[in-house]
């Protein structure tokens, strides 16, 4: 499935860092990650609450705009190596720059650097999506909201809210996504993975956004189901994700039951090392599951196309690669 043309809207830049750049990173800067790796050098985390603790302690060796720019370069490249020709990343003014105007603009700058020279180098287009972190409150999911709000443009394009679902309700974030809303920026949030299909409603409701990240515990309210198709809303599934947090297994995943029901819903890895998959793997335990063929991979590929936080322009060439 590697030759397919892929689009992801859900991929943490962050989570998609590889060990090895992660391990270099600290070696450079002599910081000491012990307990964060597996005996084959993977990620290692036990559940989701742990899994957020390594991902923020092997966050903490990116320093610098210079070391995002690496980050951006090296992801877009495997990430391109799997066939997706577009990608939306989810940026944390929290990581870059502590939410300081000023330093987050000089990351943006960089990563904006990096995702321009990987489009000329291998062929992958990259909008950024602003992520308020939901586990430091709603204080500081303003504060990334002017970031987000004073750097919108062509590039930076959404804004969403990552982080532990079990703290808050959506509504808390509402003042922050209004912000984002009014700079206009396009709107997601992260809720129906654990937080179950009430927390859909709220991001529904408090927040109004178009597009779900997860999103699948919708599937246990036949009400919301039927909403979701009849509204539009795009879920940005990520099933292996999903199974390595043991949300569920393949076998039992939603996604195609979401899809028979006429739900919109897109494939993406979320935090690709930590779960062990990349897109590729993604399309190729889908077909082994569900049995989906090159037709509907690439109807698939269009929905996130038509879904995509981006101009109209980009969104034709989009669906042009995908058809061609």
């Amino acid at each position: 499935m590697s030759d397919l043309p892929k689009i992801e809207l859900h991929l943490h830049l962050e989570g998609a860092a590889p060990p090895d750049l992660v391990r270099a990173l600290a070696r450079e800067k002599s910081v000491d990650l012990s307990g964060l790796f597996d005996a084959d050098g993977g990620y290692r985390y036990d559940g989701f609450l742990d899994f957020l603790r390594v991902y923020e302690g092997a966050t903490s060796v990116l320093r610098s705009p210079e070391d995002y720019a690496r980050l951006t370069r090296v992801v877009l490249e495997r990430s391109a190596e799997t066939g997706v020709i577009y990608t939306e990343a989810f940026l944390s003014p929290d990581f870059c720059g502590g939410r300081d105007l000023s330093a987050w603009r000089d990351y943006l700058a960089a990563i904006r650097e990096a995702a321009g020279t990987a489009r000329r180098d291998f062929g992958i287009d990259m909008r950024a999506i602003v992520t308020c972190i939901r586990h430091f409150g709603p204080d500081k999911a303003r504060e990334a909201a002017l970031c987000a709000a004073e750097t919108a443009g062509d590039f930076v394009t959404g804004f969403g809210m990552g982080g532990d679902e079990g703290r808050g309700r959506q509504g808390d974030f509402a003042y922050a996504f209004d912000m984002a809303r009014e700079a206009g920026l396009r709107l997601t949030t992260h809720a129906g993975e654990w937080g179950g299909p009430d927390s859909v409603r709220q991001a529904l409701d408090d927040l109004r956004v178009e597009r779900i990240g997860h999103g699948v515990r919708a599937v246990e309210d036949a009400a919301l189901v039927d909403r979701l198709a009849g509204d539009g809303i795009v879920l940005e599934v990520c099933p292996g994700s999903n199974v390595a947090l043991g949300l569920y297994r393949w076998a039992t995943h939603p996604i195609e039951t979401l899809r028979a029901a006429g739900v919109k819903v897109t494939v993406s890895t979320d935090d690709p090392p930590f779960f062990h998959t990349d897109m590729g793997h993604e399309y190729d335990r889908l077909a082994e599951t569900f049995g989906w063929d090159d037709d509907a991979f690439r109807e698939i590929a269009r929905v996130a196309a038509r879904a995509a936080f981006c101009d109209d322009r980009t969104r034709q060439e989009l669906l042009e690669r995908i058809d061609r």
